[in-house]
């Protein structure tokens, strides 16, 4: 009995120490975040010249609208181009992309892949421009998305993500979705740069100085997370990632329960693919000083907020029915109010209206399907899923 009191006292140790550090990064990061301001660079009067790639794959309707809606963004028309990268679209869907003022490049892969995709449309595209930005399929940006962008490249920024936004909350899975989008957009990407750290890449809405682009893309193999690839290559290489808090671009939030358990099934395995390939490394970086990539080894290793905001309670409910057993049941509660405070603070305060608590109910039916989905990872990163989108406009 002796040793399995011992075993059951170091594995709610470690969980403590796992779960417990996460619960206060969560709230640091996001109080810091509410407390202090990021300065915002300037207006400039020099204009960049971008490249904008729109990834897009099937949902030919969809394309149609984003690349109509990128060709009005208010940006001098001769200091942007459009690339729309055809993978598996309708012939008819070609034609009409054609006849718009943009270039049209058909791919065609035996697997496709983003980077597969971004890479071909690297090796068609002129020289002569000094950033390169990339939408996906649903992506529709603010009509001042260039220029916010174009500040912070002016500023000496090499790498900027912007901020993505829900289009849609139709549903309450729509609605959760959203809200997981601003909670880590406050997080990891408005709060990191408190501490002077990278922002997390999201894969869309992000611009970066063209031949840095270029050099990066080349290296990038990844299948799934080829976002979370490159900001692994950069903060290694000691180039930082700017967050442009107003450079808005919208973004379709998944509205259904199952094709949001196979997006997170995609997103998850790709995370812990490449925490199997760049996890050590986290550990040399401590010691070279390299703080930014060690902090984002360490988000490859940290579990949803939706998990987070299950498990804590559980694991509070155990140590009170087994007292003495790991750490003591206050340590826990401590743990789980910082968990819970740090997500709720970092939820804008639009949100909580009748639709953020009529979508409340659904939390525990996705907490359940995603502690399913960690014991269904196997396969998910060796093909690239699609995501399905609904809706055309913003």
């Amino acid at each position: 009995m002796e040793i399995i009191k011992f075993i059951a006292a170091v594995i709610t140790s470690v969980l403590f120490g796992y779960l417990g550090i996460y619960s206060l990064y969560l709230f640091i990061f996001s109080v810091a975040g509410k407390l202090i301001k990021v300065k915002v660079p300037s207006q400039s009067s020099t204009l960049a010249k971008f490249v904008i790639y729109i990834c897009s794959y099937k949902e030919d309707e969809i394309i149609l609208n984003s690349a109509a809606n990128a060709l009005t963004l208010d940006y001098p028309k001769d200091r942007f181009h459009i690339c729309v990268i055809a993978d598996s679209l309708k012939p008819e869907t070609i034609a009409q992309l054609k006849k718009m003022p943009l270039q049209v490049l058909e791919v065609v892969f035996e697997s496709s892949t983003k980077s597969k995709a971004l890479n071909k449309a690297i090796q068609n595209t002129v020289d002569g421009f000094d950033a390169a930005i990339v939408f996906d399929i649903d992506n529709i940006a603010a009509p001042d998305f260039l220029y916010q962008m174009n500040n912070y490249l002016q500023a000496g920024n090499r790498v900027i993500q912007g901020h993505r936004v829900a289009k849609n909350t139709n549903t309450s899975v729509a609605v959760l979705d959203a809200i997981s989008e601003e909670v880590n957009n406050h997080i990891f990407r408005k709060s990191q740069r408190v501490f002077n750290l990278s922002a997390a890449i999201i894969g869309s809405g992000m611009a970066l100085e063209y031949k840095l682009f270029t050099e990066v893309m080349k290296r990038i193999d990844a299948v799934g997370g080829f976002d979370k690839e490159m900001g692994l290559l950069l903060t290694n290489d000691n180039i930082s990632v700017a967050y442009a808090d107003y450079a808005l671009i919208y973004d379709e939030k998944v509205s259904n329960k199952e094709v949001f358990k196979k997006q997170r099934r995609r997103w998850l395995s790709a995370q812990f693919n490449l925490l199997k390939k760049y996890g050590s490394s986290g550990f040399s970086a401590l010691f070279k000083g390299k703080f930014d990539y060690l902090n984002e080894v360490y988000q490859l290793s940290i579990l949803p907020r939706v998990l987070m905001l299950g498990l804590m309670p559980c694991m509070l409910l155990v140590s009170l029915a087994l007292p003495g057993i790991g750490p003591d049941w206050h340590l826990w509660l401590a743990a789980t109010i910082c968990c819970y405070a740090g997500i709720l603070i970092a939820i804008p305060v639009n949100f909580y209206n009748k639709d953020f608590f009529g979508a409340l109910i659904r939390i525990p039916a996705i907490f359940f399907a995603m502690l399913l989905l960690l014991f269904k990872l196997k396969g998910a990163n060796k093909k690239f899923i699609h995501t399905p989108h609904t809706h055309g406009a913003k």
